[in-house]
């Protein structure tokens, strides 16, 4: 296959999230796999002391990151409140509706990667009871939800891309019979 050329990843893209709202869900579990990944890459490059991460601490207390995912769930709830970034009005595709959409994802992931600490109350991040099943369940869920919401995208670039590798080949479509 051949990569697909910016301009029809656009035309691609616009076609089949012309609906806000499909966009927005696509965004947002674009934002929450992205997230997640990020936040378990990280949170295992400081275990390892790896890089330049290291945890965060305020007045020698350790700071989780899913404080920082409930004040993105917080901020993003306010500005739909107030109807800023919500898809309505004037201008249902601007910026602030893409952004506030990755926003609320984002924050989801950081808030749900911790789901094991505030469901025990206590730090058991890298215990067993806190890995497996809420990693299992995260990554499926978000996996699943890009695929769900941005299935149709993702079908019509891989066909965009076979029919630019067969022009380029010099493959024909089969020709069908005359009848």
């Amino acid at each position: 296959m051949r990569p697909v050329a910016p301009h029809r990843v656009a035309h691609l893209y616009r076609l089949h999230f012309a609906d806000t709202r499909r966009e927005r869900l696509f965004l947002s579990s674009a934002g929450f796999f992205t997230a997640f990944a990020a936040t378990r890459g990280i949170t295992h490059a400081i275990r390892r002391g790896f890089g330049p991460f290291h945890n965060l601490g305020i007045g020698g207390r350790h700071l989780h990151h899913l404080v920082f995912g409930i004040a993105g769930l917080l901020g993003t709830g306010y500005l739909w409140l107030v109807e800023i970034g919500t898809g309505d009005g004037a201008r249902p595709e601007g910026p602030a509706s893409k952004l506030t959409a990755v926003t609320y994802g984002a924050a989801s992931a950081l808030t749900l990667d911790e789901f094991a600490l505030w469901l025990n109350l206590k730090d058991v991040y890298w215990a067993r009871q806190g890995r497996e099943s809420v990693d299992a369940v995260v990554l499926f869920g978000a996996a699943l939800s890009v695929g769900l919401w941005g299935g149709p995208f993702f079908h019509a670039l891989y066909r965009e891309a076979r029919r630019g590798w067969e022009r380029a080949e010099g493959h024909r479509p089969e020709e069908q019979p005359s009848r």
